[in-house]
């Protein structure tokens, strides 16, 4: 895989902690009623979608289990549809979709490099 891959997997994994660090010991309203939790847990779902994007086709087939095109679709919506974010969606993307996602990148990095491979 290439650095620049492995770096955009691990922007994912820390946006991803992030995200659930920012929901830990909180409720669902409180995505209703706390608008700077609200702002950050978005952003940083954003982000994932950002790097996610950035995967090269190569390092997105070095972990397939990964729903790369909804990974992106989901950060364009809240981006340009910023007025008509599903914080439903928010939540249980955060705790419940970030954690199987955070493994599955996690195990393509801890993956050796093939120095003998060109990506």
């Amino acid at each position: 895989m290439q650095p620049e891959d492995r770096n955009r997997l691990r922007h994912m994994i820390d946006a991803a902690r992030t995200a659930r660090g920012f929901l830990a010991g909180r409720q669902r309203t409180d995505l209703n009623t706390d608008e700077m939790l609200r702002f950050a847990v978005v952003r940083a779902v954003e982000i994932i979608g950002e790097a996610a994007s950035r995967v090269s086709p190569s390092g997105r087939a070095a972990v397939p289990g990964v729903p790369w095109p909804a990974i992106v679709s989901m950060r364009n919506r809240m981006v340009h549809a910023y007025f008509d974010i599903d914080h439903d969606v928010v939540w249980r993307t955060v705790q419940v979709e970030l954690v199987p996602l955070m493994s599955s990148l996690q195990a393509a990095l801890d993956m050796p490099s093939d120095p003998t491979r060109a990506d």
